[in-house]
């Protein structure tokens, strides 16, 4: 009963934790950009993104994540180091192994004939491709660092507190790609099928902060992961427009 009643508050902890970061994620950027086109100031689509994600992975998820260690000091223990040899052989297998996760889960939703949903960001990007160029540092500044402390540092963590260690890997990478299908377009169907798909690349995530015990594993990988989708997503456009 003792440890039913952990798991029950370990769940809840972590969900609101999610909630609250999903929530001024998505109140706070609309209010700036609201305020900012009230006032006559006419933004450009990058502009838009960079100022999107700033105000979403970097002062949401991160500053959710920063106050809550703030205010529950001693709760959680997030462990961050300069990366060891042993960090940076992980950074590096655990990149390759994420983009093969991504690459095998699209082969076989290919193979299934089933759709998946667009990132609203690469249709803007496919329009006006120096998003993704911009994007490209704010993977290892902001997306990775934000996503991580908040998925791996809080909502890992504190799962792992009752449920161990694949379990809390498991969940917080669910979460994590659940997350997703409101920044993704198409039917649901195709949506969902795509949140299927990040769990994998989300499990290497989990799986290399719970190995290492450094934040800034995971942190890296996920920069690089996203660096080089963003890349190479760049590098598709002329293909994309017939140009």
């Amino acid at each position: 009963m003792r440890e039913r009643g952990a798991k029950t508050r370990a769940l809840a902890e972590a969900l609101t934790i999610v909630l609250v970061a999903a929530a001024v994620a998505v109140v706070l950027p609309l209010a700036v950009i609201t305020a900012v086109a009230a006032a006559g100031i006419v933004l450009q689509p990058a502009l838009v993104i960079v100022l999107s994600i700033v105000l979403t992975q970097g002062v949401s998820f991160g500053g959710v994540a920063l106050l809550y260690l703030a205010l529950r000091s001693g709760r959680i223990h997030v462990p961050l180091r300069w990366p060891t040899s042993n960090d940076l052989r992980w950074i590096a297998g655990g990149s390759a192994l994420a983009l093969a996760a991504l690459s095998v889960g699209l082969l076989v939703v290919s193979l299934l004939g089933l759709g998946v949903g667009e990132h609203r960001i690469h249709e803007i990007g496919v329009e006006h491709p120096e998003v993704f160029l911009l994007l490209i540092p704010l993977s290892f500044l902001l997306i990775g660092p934000g996503e991580e402390l908040l998925f791996r540092g809080l909502v890992q963590g504190r799962l792992r507190q009752a449920f161990g260690a694949g379990a809390s890997i498991a969940l917080a990478s669910v979460t994590f790609a659940a997350l997703h299908v409101v920044a993704l377009s198409g039917p649901l169907a195709a949506r969902l099928t795509t949140v299927a798909v990040l769990v994998l690349p989300s499990l290497v995530f989990g799986l290399a902060y719970e190995r290492s015990g450094n934040i800034a594993v995971p942190a890296v990988i996920h920069g690089i992961y996203n660096a080089i989708l963003f890349a190479v997503s760049f590098a598709a456009i002329p293909a994309e427009t017939g140009g």
